[in-house]
């Protein structure tokens, strides 16, 4: 029975109901030893706690989409065949614009929102360079299949989850396709394919989006494998212009550490609640060592880079969660590289998806005008704030609030933020701190 599906929670409703009932019918007229009444009491008790629980976890899950099957919760799955050491530019040598083109089988996406604003297709992809075995989510914009846009080729977004935290998350608890549907089709949001693959590839442990040799080629994954993919099956514009990466929680951290590293294959990023410094995720492999961590810190490769990437980066967050790492950033950016911080107040909904859903409008908004998508109409709301949308304004200013009831995610810990920030912050310090 699927983690994840319809089934699954019915039967837990059904459990909860009958544990609940139980006690009710039979606590006075148990027979027998006391001590055998008293045990079937206590089993019954923890029946109804155990049930409760664990319909708890089902609703909290399938609302956040942190974890897609039974693997991926008890940390039993992997999704790496085999991680050869690939140097510097992740590519191991391998000429990837030659080799040739692989047609995938699409199927409909199932599972909350799949099936919303034109249905959600799922590839099961084999990384030819990267070793990844790994499922691939993508959404097309209204236009794709419009006969007046036949000929034309569409920017695309690559959309990452936190940790721990399922590819569909940002069509099912995000509602991204949802809200940009209406925004695409009315032209304020240039059409963007949406491309969402999977992050969690290793078990128990966040990837960090790094390539670690005899582990996991997960930069490889998602900056070489999957954009070929994309290129191979659809209408899709060229790297690096026709290219961006968004993410959430951990996802910001490795989506802005993508950019800022491969210019030559995204053109612009954009970060929500993220940090620069991997040990932010206490569970990240990019945080194994000191020179690993510089690797995958995105503060520090601007910082240190000889040439700064032509790259435009959108950072939110709250005070404490994601703007000293976006102010971070701003203070060692050089042209052309470019940094839009936007502060978001505590009000606003704290580490949870009800901050990051309403973003989803102005972030897109943003993107259509950094691409050159200026075709699209409508105000760059991103900058400006827009009024109930829970989405912020530039460094210093206040925004509209929400709120969310949605569980910390475990992506937030670490050192001091400012240590965080910068990418000074030790080991001991963040498991001190948690």
């Amino acid at each position: 029975m699927s983690l994840t599906g319809t089934p699954f929670l019915y039967t837990t409703v059904v459990l909860a109901v009958v544990a609940l009932i139980l006690p009710l019918l039979l606590w006075s007229k148990m027979r027998g030893p006391r001590h055998l009444r008293t045990l079937a009491r206590v089993l019954m008790l923890l029946f109804a706690q155990g049930t409760a629980v664990t319909l708890v976890f089902v609703l909290v899950n399938n609302q956040n989409n942190l974890y897609d099957n039974w693997a991926d919760l008890f940390g039993t799955g992997s999704h790496v065949e085999q991680a050869a050491d690939l140097g510097r530019d992740g590519t191991g040598g391998i000429a990837v614009k030659r080799l040739p083109k692989v047609k995938q089988t699409f199927t409909q996406a199932t599972g909350p929102g799949m099936h919303s604003a034109g249905g959600v297709r799922v590839t099961q992809l084999k990384g030819r360079v990267s070793g990844v075995d790994a499922e691939v989510y993508v959404w097309l914009p209204p236009q794709y299949n419009d006969p007046a846009y036949r000929h034309k080729k569409f920017p695309v977004v690559e959309v990452l989850p936190g940790y721990p935290g399922s590819a569909r998350a940002w069509f099912g608890s995000m509602k991204a396709h949802e809200q940009l549907l209406p925004l695409m089709e009315s032209g304020q949001v240039a059409p963007f394919i949406m491309v969402a693959p999977r992050t969690n590839l290793l078990a128990g442990v966040d990837t960090g989006c790094a390539n670690i040799p005899g582990q996991v080629n997960a930069d490889t994954w998602l900056s070489i494998d999957v954009p070929k993919m994309v290129m191979d099956n659809f209408r899709a514009q060229p790297a690096p212009q026709g290219w961006a990466i968004a993410g959430y929680s951990a996802g910001a951290q490795c989506a802005v550490k993508l950019a800022v590293a491969h210019p030559d294959r995204y053109r612009a990023a954009v970060g929500m609640s993220g940090y620069n410094d991997p040990i932010g995720e206490r569970n990240s492999l990019a945080s194994q060592n000191p020179a690993l961590r510089a690797e995958n810190n995105p503060y520090l490769l601007l910082k240190k880079a000889a040439v700064p990437p032509p790259v435009a980066l959108y950072i939110s967050g709250e005070s404490g969660d994601g703007y000293e790492a976006g102010t971070a950033l701003e203070s060692v950016a050089k042209a052309p590289t470019t940094v839009h911080v936007v502060f978001l107040p505590r009000s606003a909904g704290g580490h949870t998806m009800a901050l990051w859903r309403p973003q989803v409008p102005s972030v897109f908004r943003w993107l259509t005008l950094q691409m050159g998508q200026n075709h699209a109409k409508g105000r760059d709301h991103s900058v400006s704030g827009t009024p109930g949308t829970g989405v912020g304004a530039p460094a210093g200013t206040a925004a509209a609030g929400t709120t969310g009831t949605t569980p910390r995610s475990p992506s937030t810990g670490g050192s001091t933020h400012a240590e965080l920030a910068s990418g000074t912050a030790s080991r001991a310090d963040a498991a001190q701190k948690r």
